[in-house]
């Protein structure tokens, strides 16, 4: 039997790479062999997972982090140089900044714009932007201002690198000084929302509060995004407010379409084609996946929820840090079985510690019940 390992991330806790291996360490015990091909969901690891099974490298850049400070940030190269993958969390992720600093008011997008400008430079005509994992909520004016975007106050003041709170300001934009021609290269935007840029599903009242945001900075934030979603109307003569996904990453989604020409595209899915998945389900009998929380959420687009209508039928079982599932969910899923590797009560920095060890028991004890080779 060839059993595949294909598993994200378990957040805070293990990288996909290193999920996989305890998963492998649990199995080979149990006199198994598994073909380990760690995967992700459009977030933190991305690029490192992109460019690990297309034979590349990561490229190390310095940029600006959320709040504008310098850091070192790295993207993907495929093997011919021609592809790059690019997080968005790299430089503007959640993760960058203490709960102190969340702030969408005060965050920004150049980051993400100087590693597409980077990437470029390098010969990229292809590139691959994950959205997840934002602190911003600019709508990617940001990362428009760091290719050569300039955008004005009625006053004719220059907004150099524009912020959340300066959304409502900017009335003007003058595209003469971009360094990326959109016909030069082409974006694929990875997104697995579906929120419209504005209103009560839209990117501030969704997802601001977990960036730091009260009631009246959400409320400020999403008629900023109102407003610049009727500005980048009225400049590129396109509709991007109600786009499914345009409000994914505080705006950003509506930001791609509009200054890099992007196309928003099912983010999990796109990374299963990109990965060479279907070529090693293929070659497998049993399928094992995992993630941290496995519930109803799953089904919108999250990674397992891929991974098993690309099965081709194939077996299927999850391995997670929790499983909060209806019997009716296993099969909408696409799951055989699913299992919790939590042992038993203890605290979830005792649980998140242990991690590697209860994916290698519980795999253990799965390859026991699946017999001998």
């Amino acid at each position: 039997m060839q059993i595949l390992v294909a598993a994200d991330s378990f957040k805070d806790a293990l990288t996909a790479p290193d999920v996989c291996a305890a998963i492998g360490r649990g199995l080979r015990a149990a006199g198994h062999e598994a073909v380990l091909f760690p995967l992700a969901d459009g977030g933190e690891g991305t690029a490192a997972i992109l460019s690990r099974h297309g034979g590349g490298t990561l490229e190390a850049v310095t940029v600006h982090d959320p709040l504008l400070r310098p850091i070192t940030a790295r993207y993907g190269r495929s093997a011919d140089g021609q592809t790059a993958y690019i997080e968005m969390a790299a430089a503007a992720g959640l993760p960058l900044l203490t709960p102190a600093e969340r702030d969408p008011l005060l965050t920004s997008t150049y980051g993400v714009g100087e590693l597409i400008l980077a990437a470029r430079r390098a010969g990229a005509r292809h590139i691959l932007l994950a959205i997840g994992g934002s602190a911003t909520n600019d709508a990617g004016l940001g990362m428009a201002a760091a290719l050569g975007y300039r955008f004005y106050t009625a006053d004719g003041g220059w907004v150099d690198q524009p912020i959340g709170q300066d959304l409502l300001r900017i009335e003007h934009i003058d595209d003469r000084f971009v360094a990326l021609n959109p016909t030069e290269v082409t974006v694929e935007v990875l997104c697995d929302v579906t929120n419209p840029l504005r209103g009560p599903n839209g990117a501030a009242y969704q997802y601001a509060p977990q960036k730091g945001a009260d009631g009246i900075t959400v409320t400020a934030l999403d008629a900023g995004l109102a407003h610049i979603g009727n500005l980048l109307e009225r400049h590129f003569m396109i509709s991007v407010q109600d786009v499914p996904g345009a409000g994914a990453a505080g705006g950003l989604g509506a930001g791609a379409l509009a200054f890099l020409g992007g196309r928003l595209v099912p983010g999990a899915e796109t990374i299963l084609r990109h990965t060479g998945f279907a070529e090693a389900v293929a070659r497998a009998d049993l399928i094992l996946t995992g993630e941290g929380r496995l519930d109803g959420q799953t089904l919108s687009g999250k990674l397992i929820h891929a991974v098993a209508k690309a099965a081709a039928g194939k077996p299927v079982i999850a391995l997670c840090g929790s499983v909060d599932l209806l019997p009716e969910d296993y099969d909408r899923l696409g799951l055989l079985e699913a299992f919790s590797i939590a042992p038993g009560a203890r605290s979830l920095t005792e649980a998140l510690a242990a991690t590697a060890e209860n994916l290698e028991r519980t795999a253990f004890s799965l390859g026991r019940l699946l017999g001998k080779e």
